[in-house]
This record gives C-alpha cells, structure tokens and sequence, in this order.
C-alpha cells in the first residue's frame, strides 16, 4: 500500500463544559466521538471548555474525569481551554487585523428591545439574529467609545468576512456537503465583556491545535458550523470532517440539560447503574424508559 493509500489516522474529541454534572446525553456523544476514534486505531481526546470562568467549576472537572471512566471512557491527551487565554487572544488580534471584527457595546437589554421594536428582524437558524446596530457605528465613534472605556464585546462581520473569503463548503459525515450560509447565525460575539474568548473562536482554534481531524458532535450545534468554518477559513486553519449526531431527548421530545432531574451519570451511578453496561445500551440504542434519540 502507498503513503497515498494509508487510511488517515482519525482524531475524534469530547468537549464538556464544567458547568454541571453529565448527563446520559453527553455520555452518547462522547461514546460515539470515543467509538469513531478506536474502532480504526484513531486517538480520542478530552477538551474541558471552561471559558466561562462565572458559571465553570472545578468539582464538575472532576466530575467529568469520574463519569467518563465511569463509562469506560479514557483519553489520549487532554487540554484545558482556561491554560490558552494567550492563543486566544493571538486569533482575535489576527481577525481584528483582517478588518472583520467590530466592537458591540449592545447589552442584552439593548438588542431584546431593537428586536422588539423591529417589523423585520432578522432571523436565522436559532432565532432573531443580532441586527447589526453596532456595526453601523463609524470608526471615530467606535475608538471615541473604546478610549472612553466603554464595556464591549468584539462581533464577527459575516459579510465582511465572507466577502474576504468567498463562498465556502464544509462537509458534514451525516448530511453531506453544506454550502456556509450568512445568516445561520449572523454576527457573532467571538469575545465577550467578561469572557476571554466564545466556545465559537476557542473550538476552532482548539480543534487546529490538537489537531482533531473528525468533530462529532450533537444535531444542536450544526448551525455553528457555519461560522466555525468561516473562522478556520479566515485564520488559515484545517478543516475537520463533521458528524452530528442525533439527541437524547425525554418523553416530552425536549433535549436534556444539565438540570435535567434523574438522568445525570452521578444520579445514575448512584441508583447502582453499572457504568459499562450502560455504554454498551446507549451503543446498541437501548435507552432508559422516557428517553430516545430525536427524529431527523
């Protein structure tokens, strides 16, 4: 077999925030990243994003190193987001120098009652989009504002950004080829008053430095995809293959969250629910009662 012919070596990652315990839901994902990886010899990796250094505690890391060997789960190399504020900031330096990004001084206040006010709001994938307000601010107003002191977040200009990169593909393992649309989530915050970088900027960055080749991940996050690849195109990084992944959602058809009663791994485990087996049922898709993976 050539160099040409080798099959390419697979590096899948799981990447919690530390913001709560796990539940069964993250237990699948991280199972079908972990699965990806090992079943062609590949290498699985953990990410803790714990940028949101306001909601992010260290006893929920350590709750995610307990449920995933609780699963069975271990990792070939682990990275803590909260360790690369520096490399962050090196991307947003990079951006703000390619002219795409602008400062917002909007509060959350601010944009509900622009929206409110508007007979057209834009709207994207998730919802009303972020209508632009700030980046109709001339230059001298911005630096006036900055110097000022101001608090601000720093907003990505898609069309500003597209326009530099020309129309872009990402290939999703599930879906196929997706063409990066504008507006799937319009102008995104990439830095924030209070936070060193988004989970938008950080993944990708992250994602190029461990070198992840294959992202597996829920059905929730497809409409960022457009943005992240927008960002890897901008900043000149790879592009992995995606694969999203369907949901666990409860009798109600509701995807879980981290408050979601009864069906975190520590209650799981603490009802004397034996970690491996449960792996092997969310593999075969045998799901406790009231729960099951969303429809397409």
């Amino acid at each position: 077999m050539s160099q040409t012919d080798s099959p390419r070596h697979l590096v899948t990652r799981f990447a919690p925030s530390p913001t709560g315990r796990l539940h069964i839901g993250h237990g699948y994902s991280a199972l079908q990243a972990y699965d990806l990886a090992k079943e062609s010899g590949g290498t699985f990796l953990l990410r803790i994003e714990d940028t949101d250094v306001t909601r992010c505690r260290p006893e929920f890391t350590d709750g995610i190193y307990e449920d995933l060997r609780w699963l069975g789960l271990d990792w070939d190399g682990l990275m803590i987001q909260s360790e690369r504020f520096a490399a962050y900031e090196a991307a947003l330096d990079r951006l703000k120098a390619l002219g795409v990004l602008y400062p917002c001084f909007c509060t959350r206040g601010d944009i509900a009652r622009e929206l409110a006010a508007s007979l057209h709001a834009p709207h994207g994938a998730d919802g009303p989009l972020y209508p632009g307000t700030c980046r109709h601010l001339s230059e001298t107003e911005r630096i006036e504002r900055i110097v000022r002191g101001d608090p601000h977040s720093w907003r990505l200009d898609m069309g500003d950004a597209l326009a530099l990169t020309g129309p872009l593909i990402w290939h999703d393992a599930i879906a196929g080829d997706m063409s990066v649309e504008r507006d799937a989530l319009g102008d995104l915050i990439l830095k924030g008053r209070d936070r060193p970088a988004s989970y938008h900027l950080a993944v990708v960055v992250d994602d190029a430095a461990q070198g992840v080749t294959d992202v597996v991940r829920g059905r929730d996050v497809f409409p960022s995809t457009h943005a992240h690849r927008t960002l890897q195109a901008l900043l000149d990084l790879p592009v992995p293959i995606y694969r999203h992944h369907a949901l666990i959602v409860d009798a109600e058809g509701k995807r879980l969250a981290k408050r979601s009663a009864g069906l975190s791994l520590a209650e799981l485990r603490a009802r004397g629910v034996e970690g491996r087996q449960l792996a092997d049922d969310l593999r075969a898709g045998r799901f406790p009662v009231g729960i099951s993976l969303d429809a397409p």
